[in-house]
C-alpha cells in the first residue's frame, strides 16, 4: 500500500502536515507519533496493515512539516488533542480509529509526586528559549544523525534517518531541525493527574482500546531506573478493570521504536483489533 498523497490542513495558526494511504472511502485511522518524532514514524508499518483502511499521520504542531506555534503561546497535551479534532473535522470524519506511538497513544494521563516542581521547570525552559532567539543550528547530516541518535539510542541509524527526511531542512551548508525548541521539554507538553481523575476519565470511555507494550520500550530508553514503571501498570490495571473485554493488552519482544524497526513485531496484533466487526472504532 503506497502513500496516497501529502496534506495540507489550516489552522489559525498555519498548517498541520500529514501523510495519506488508501482509500479515501474506506474507514478511517489517524495516526499519531511519539515526541519529538514525525508522520513518517509510521511509513514502515501503514503497509502492514490491513489495506481496506484509510490511514492518516498526521505531524503535531511544531513537529515534521507542520507549522511552529506562534511565539508566547505554549505547547499542551490539551493543545495536540485540539489538534485531533481540527485534522478529523479538515478530512470531515466522524467517527474513526486512532493508532498512536508513545506520546502519541497517551489515552489517560500519568502521575508524578513533584508536579509543581516539572511545571515550573517547564514553564521556566519556554521563556529561556523565547528569549535566547539563537538562530537554528546548521549542522552536517551526519552530525544531526548522531545527535538523534545519541537521545533515541532505540531508534537506529536506518529509522533515524527516515525520521529526519521529514524532521529536517536542507539549506546551503547542512541542515537544521524543523520543529520547534520550545518542545524539547516534554514535561511542558504534558498533563499529570492523580489516580482517581484518571479513574474519573476511563470510566467514560467508550470506545475499544489496544495497548501494545514493547518489552524494552519506553522506560528503557527515557529513564534511569524501573521505578515509573509502577504508572504503566496502574494504568493497565485499570483499564482491564473498568473496560473488561473492550481493552486489550499485548507485551512485545523489540523496543521503543518497534514500529520502525521491526513493524512485523506489531502489525499482527493492530491488523486483529482494526478488523474485529464486533467492536466500534476509537471515536472523539
Amino acid at each position: 500500500m503506497g502513500l496516497i498523497s501529502e496534506l495540507k490542513l489550516a489552522v489559525p495558526w498555519g498548517h498541520i502536515a500529514a501523510k495519506a494511504w488508501g482509500s479515501h472511502q474506506a474507514a478511517p485511522v489517524l495516526c499519531l507519533h511519539g515526541w519529538l518524532d514525525n508522520a513518517n514514524s509510521f511509513d514502515r508499518l501503514i503497509p502492514l496493515l490491513p489495506k481496506d483502511f484509510n490511514y492518516v499521520a498526521m505531524d503535531f504542531g511544531g513537529h515534521g512539516l507542520s507549522s511552529h506555534y506562534s511565539p508566547g503561546f505554549p505547547y499542551h497535551y490539551q493543545n495536540f488533542v485540539s489538534e485531533v479534532r481540527r485534522v478529523a473535522a479538515a478530512l470531515k470524519w466522524n467517527r474513526f480509529s486512532l493508532l498512536g506511538h508513545s506520546f502519541g497513544g497517551a489515552v489517560g494521563g500519568m502521575e508524578m509526586d513533584n508536579l509543581l516542581t516539572y511545571k515550573r521547570r517547564a514553564i521556566e525552559h519556554v521563556l529561556q528559549v523565547e528569549a535566547s532567539r539563537k538562530p537554528e543550528q546548521v549542522v552536517s547530516p551526519e552530525e544531526m544523525l548522531q545527535r538523534l541518535l545519541k537521545k533515541n539510542s532505540h531508534a537506529g541509524e536506518e529509522c533515524g534517518k527516515h525520521l529526519l527526511q521529514r524532521g529536517t531542512t536542507q539549506v546551503a551548508t547542512g541542515v537544521w531541525l524543523n520543529r520547534d525548541r520550545r518542545i524539547t521539554w516534554a514535561e511542558h507538553c504534558l498533563d499529570f493527574v492523580s489516580s482517581e481523575l484518571f479513574m474519573h476519565y476511563i470510566k467514560n470511555l467508550q470506545a475499544r482500546i489496544l495497548l501494545v507494550k514493547a518489552t524494552e520500550g519506553y522506560y528503557a530508553l527515557r529513564r534511569e531506573d524501573d521505578a515509573d514503571k509502577e504508572t504503566v501498570m496502574f494504568v493497565v490495571s485499570s483499564l482491564k478493570s473498568v473496560l473488561k473485554e473492550r481493552f486489550q493488552y499485548f507485551e512485545v519482544p523489540g523496543n521503543h521504536y518497534i514500529h520502525m524497526n521491526q513493524p512485523q513485531q506489531v502489525a499482527r496484533v493492530i491488523s486483529s483489533f482494526l478488523q474485529n466487526k464486533e467492536g466500534t472504532p476509537a471515536s472523539l
